[in-house]
């Protein structure tokens, strides 16, 4: 795993790094700490990441200025802030867990663990997906998309007005980031579920979710089950 630290403090990017070696011991392959945004968001730009560890308050930058970007990447983003009150609004923007200083080892190894899948994440309230196009970071409404299609590393978002947008995080970290109102449907599609407007059977067991713009989307057999049970 690649990770890069953001934070100013030295004495507290000193323990985070002791913790992360001890989390994570062979598993760890890079680990960077970083204490100025411009230096961070250059080094972002070259470097592939798995995690970024990141302070909102960074020598007076504010640390949503990197989130807005760092959330359109393929990899993971945990905040750590004393400022709890900024939870809700990193949530928005996409961020697998916010970590409030004072904070201890086992509360940061439960962040990693999200990481890793090792533990289950809650649904969160995550309200934008951030995609890079044409070299500008563009916030998408979580209220305009319909369903979401696996593309290898990648992701396909299928909005409202018919666009498709690309989006560097794999079909299972956006997972981890939507709400409950998502259901994975298929091993390739995420799927809003107020926007199915019913299942279709197809002879040979084949099952599709018929969406209200009139779109098809398969559904996985091992899914079809409890997909009635608890949509239909």
């Amino acid at each position: 795993m690649n990770v890069l630290i953001i934070e100013d403090e030295s004495r507290i990017a000193k323990r985070i790094e002791r913790i992360t070696r001890d989390i994570l011991g062979d598993d760890l392959q890079l680990l960077t700490h970083i204490n100025t945004l411009g230096e961070a968001l250059s080094f972002i730009e070259k470097t592939p990441l798995d995690l970024v560890i990141l302070d909102l308050n960074l020598n007076g930058d504010n640390g949503f200025d990197l989130l807005t970007t760092a959330v359109s990447k393929s990899f993971h983003t945990i905040v750590i802030s004393a400022y709890k009150d900024q939870a809700i609004t990193a949530f928005e923007y996409g961020v697998l867990d916010f970590v409030p200083k004072p904070f201890n080892k086992e509360r940061l190894e439960r962040a990693f663990n999200r990481v890793s899948f090792k533990e289950s994440v809650e649904p969160r309230d995550t309200r934008y997906l951030a995609i890079k196009k044409r070299h500008k970071i563009q916030l998408l409404s979580i209220d305009d998309l319909i369903y979401i299609k696996g593309a290898g590393a990648y992701a396909e978002l299928f909005m409202t007005d018919g666009s498709k947008e690309l989006h560097d995080k794999s079909l299972e970290k956006l997972e981890h980031l939507l709400s409950s109102s998502f259901e994975r449907i298929h091993k390739s599609y995420l799927v809003k579920m107020s926007e199915v407007k019913g299942v279709i059977v197809k002879s040979g067991s084949k099952y599709w979710a018929e969406l209200k713009n009139g779109e098809l989307i398969p559904i996985g057999r091992t899914k079809y089950k409890d997909l009635k049970a608890k949509w239909f």
